[in-house]
């Protein structure tokens, strides 16, 4: 298994599993937001950017994320927004490459920080807690572009 940028060519591939994980998180993903994300995780001068995880030349999983600045820090600061792997590739490594990917590069690229959201009940935080604690924060929503 490899962890991998994505390339044109694997736009089907990320849509199917874009559709999965969407549906996962009962949530609609509007046509047009979807055409555009994929343009931004292909541009290298978007803050978001994306990873595959590819098994036997298939692509079972990926990553994406957004890079920003903040008020607390010099340094670059990564959020992990959308993480997904096949349920019929689950428990493979894939999740755990994927994270462990992102781990390396924030080091390697000196970010300041990786953090990302999920909710409570969440079966892959059993993963997560491998990685870092949970804190202790409530995220506040107000919802502008519906």
């Amino acid at each position: 298994m490899i962890i991998r940028d994505p390339s044109p060519e694997d736009e089907a591939a990320w849509r199917r599993l874009w559709s999965a994980y969407n549906a996962f998180y009962n949530a609609t993903v509007p046509e047009a937001v979807t055409q555009v994300t994929w343009r931004r995780i292909l541009d290298p001068q978007s803050p978001i950017f994306a990873r595959l995880a590819e098994d036997h030349g298939e692509v079972i999983g990926f990553s994406v994320s957004v890079l920003h600045e903040g008020t607390w820090t010099t340094e670059p600061i990564c959020y992990l927004e959308d993480l997904f792997v096949d349920p019929d590739r689950r428990r493979q490594g894939a999740g755990r490459l994927l994270l462990q990917d992102l781990v390396d590069r924030a080091r390697a690229e000196r970010w300041s920080r990786l953090y990302w959201h999920t909710r409570v009940n969440n079966p892959a935080r059993a993963l997560y807690n491998q990685f870092a604690t949970a804190d202790d924060f409530v995220r506040y929503r107000l919802m502008l572009d519906r």
